[in-house]
């Protein structure tokens, strides 16, 4: 199974990735935790890449380029080996941030994000647990952390509001695959309804092969 987490910056969802893969790993489990971008060596370069340096370093377009490559290396190198050896997979971001950050919100190039999707990913996550927040308070949390990969956190709380109503656009456009998860709880108790709503969707997976 392929889980991703999205949200907005500071929604908590890497906090999130990692109890769900903990909660997992403790009923014995196979679980890889990745992110993205990175999650292979030559995407985790590509990183740095995309997330360091000035806000305006790189366009739009030339963004998605950069992360679709990231992404084609992670699927190859780390994504489809742990898929195909019946590990689960849980991925800190996937396609949907691409979607949003370079398609929607600094451009109308959705439909570009998509087709390359189409022809150099060809997947997508089983379920997506969205880690819904309050922009202001998302945003004063990434800026908190004080680390280097602040590009797109530099593009202020505009930017943020338009990726948090992004999100809650794709949870209507892909119910059966994205589901919203409230943020402003404590982590505890939003680590409980994601554990809940994975444990639901891994029997239900398992009810329907067992049907097949």
């Amino acid at each position: 199974m392929f889980i991703s987490f999205e949200g907005i910056d500071g929604s908590g969802k890497s906090t999130q990735a990692r109890l769900l893969a903990e909660a997992l790993r403790a009923e014995g489990r196979e679980v890889v935790l990745t992110r993205e971008p990175g999650g292979s060596p030559g995407a985790e370069e590509i990183r740095r890449l995309v997330l360091e340096g000035d806000p305006d370093r790189w366009s739009a377009e030339t963004e998605i380029l950069l992360f679709t490559a990231a992404r084609r290396d992670h699927l190859e190198k780390t994504i489809r080996p742990a898929l195909a050896a019946g590990k689960i997979v849980i991925s800190d971001r996937f396609a949907d941030s691409t979607r949003l950050y370079q398609g929607i919100t600094r451009g109308d190039l959705r439909a570009v994000v998509d087709r390359l999707h189409d022809l150099m990913i060809g997947i997508e996550p089983d379920l997506t647990l969205i880690i819904d927040m309050d922009p202001a308070e998302g945003l004063a949390r990434a800026l908190g952390r004080q680390g280097t990969e602040e590009r797109f956190e530099s593009f202020g709380e505009g930017l943020q509001v338009r990726m948090r109503d992004g999100f809650l656009a794709l949870a209507r456009e892909f119910p059966t695959r994205c589901v919203v998860v409230d943020g402003a709880r404590t982590a505890d108790v939003v680590a409980a309804d994601a554990a809940r709503i994975t444990r639901d969707r891994l029997m239900r997976t398992r009810d329907g092969a067992l049907g097949a």
